[in-house]
């Protein structure tokens, strides 16, 4: 009977295992996205540190580093990334396309490079909107003025369309299998320039940029594929960033509690106004000593808790918290002051 009640135990053991490792697969499935494969604050980190759009696109697909995890075609190797520009006036628009198959690109995020007014080059690192939905924007503030403005601002500039396509690649390049989501984002971390801010808006500031991306978009991938877009793969959800928002929220909110007997004991050292009248014929002794009355304005004062302070003649600590409790009217209550409340690694 022992060794049938074991081996029951066991069989149950393993049982549970089972379903346990079948929930935890499961979530882990629904919990990922495409997006997740390809971290704009690394793209945007890159591209402050090369010299020129050819460096740019090396970075991108460098197998050492492996800054990319994408792999749209499901073949089972991280697709290559190819950098082409346009540019018109003081705007460029720097795009980023993965290479699907022969003369088949989908387009991953642009980067806009466009002077102001002033004269200052500004940044914006736009996610495609069938990868990050609508309004991904990241705005990368460098801490030294990148190299790579000399390259489209100086004389020598000449604009980059990548040579490379499906089946030609550059000789440093090989593919590499895709990672786990968790373990690329581990990886891509240690790669991101942490001594830069990236910041986070949904408002694209360069008209001139998206009048060239219509002209040069490709989305080969999502017209072969409608119903995986961001929309379809994340109902109710805006884009990336709101994504990330209901990732890190709780799923429980704790009740707020009120702290306003913890408030009044903090202010319980100030001096209020117990409401009563003062008699008139009465005087403390240091003022029957010489020295002016605390009273103001008819009322009696209830003494700070200092230990400086004097009490009132003829009448005990105990008589004296008791009239505080009556407070009608506090004074000199001080404000409260609550201190002020990036990102891949990002």
């Amino acid at each position: 009977m022992k060794k049938l009640f074991g081996s029951l135990l066991i069989v149950f053991f393993i049982a549970g295992g089972n379903l346990y490792a079948q929930d935890v697969t499961t979530v882990e499935a629904k919990d990922t996205d495409i997006s997740d494969n390809l971290d704009l604050e690394a793209v945007a980190s890159l591209f402050g540190d090369s010299k020129n759009l050819e460096e740019f696109e090396k970075k991108l697909n460098d197998p050492k580093t492996q800054i990319s995890n994408l792999d749209l075609n499901k073949d089972g190797e991280v697709d290559y990334l190819r950098v082409v520009e346009t540019s018109k006036d003081k705007t460029h628009l720097v795009t980023i396309q993965a290479v699907i198959e022969k003369d088949q690109y989908q387009d991953v995020a642009t980067i806009d490079v466009e002077k102001d007014s002033k004269g200052e080059t500004q940044v914006q690192v736009v996610g495609d909107v069938y990868m990050y939905g609508p309004g991904y924007i990241v705005e990368p503030v460098y801490v030294h003025p990148p190299v790579i403005f000399v390259f489209f601002w100086g004389p020598l500039y000449s604009p980059w369309y990548s040579p490379f396509y499906w089946g030609y690649y550059p000789p440093y390049y090989h593919p590499w299998r895709p990672y786990p989501v968790h373990r690329y984002q581990r990886n891509v971390n240690v790669h991101i320039n942490v001594n830069n801010s990236y910041n986070y808006t949904d408002v694209r500031t360069s008209s001139t940029s998206m009048e060239l991306q219509k002209e040069s978009r490709r989305n080969d991938f999502e017209a072969k594929n409608p119903n995986t877009s961001f929309a379809q793969r994340n109902k109710g959800v805006k884009n990336r960033q709101e994504l990330n928002q209901k990732r890190e929220r709780p799923k429980t909110n704790k009740p707020k509690t009120n702290n306003s007997k913890t408030n009044n004991s903090k202010n319980s050292d100030f001096k209020k106004s117990t409401g009563k009248q003062v008699q008139k014929d009465w005087k403390p002794t240091s003022e029957k000593a010489g020295a002016k009355s605390r009273g103001k304005d008819n009322k009696a004062f209830a003494p700070s808790g200092k230990a400086n302070s004097r009490p009132v003649p003829g009448k005990s600590k105990h008589n004296m918290k008791s009239n505080v409790g009556n407070t009608r009217q506090p004074i000199g209550r001080p404000s409260s002051n609550r201190p002020a409340s990036r990102g891949l690694r990002r």
